[in-house]
């Protein structure tokens, strides 16, 4: 089975620039990056089958990444 990949290069190519000067110069954006980082490396490890959980617990998570998402987003464009 194929993960997707969710990082935010993955998500969002076409900002790369944007994503990588904010990460430098914004504080905000650099803590929701980070969070977002960690929820999709304890996703995917869950998704690979590296660790087990429950599927209200998963999908907890991938809410909270989603959130974190659409937030950064909102960041990228503003």
């Amino acid at each position: 089975m194929q993960i997707e990949k969710h990082d935010l290069i993955h998500e969002f190519p076409e900002h790369k620039d944007r994503i990588h000067e904010l990460k430098l110069s914004d504080k905000h954006f650099l803590r929701l990056f980070n969070e977002y980082h960690t929820l999709d490396h304890e996703v995917r490890r869950i998704e690979e089958g590296v660790e087990n959980t429950s599927d209200e617990y998963i999908e907890g998570l991938k809410k909270k990444r989603l959130k974190h998402k659409d937030d950064l987003y909102a960041i990228i464009i503003k």
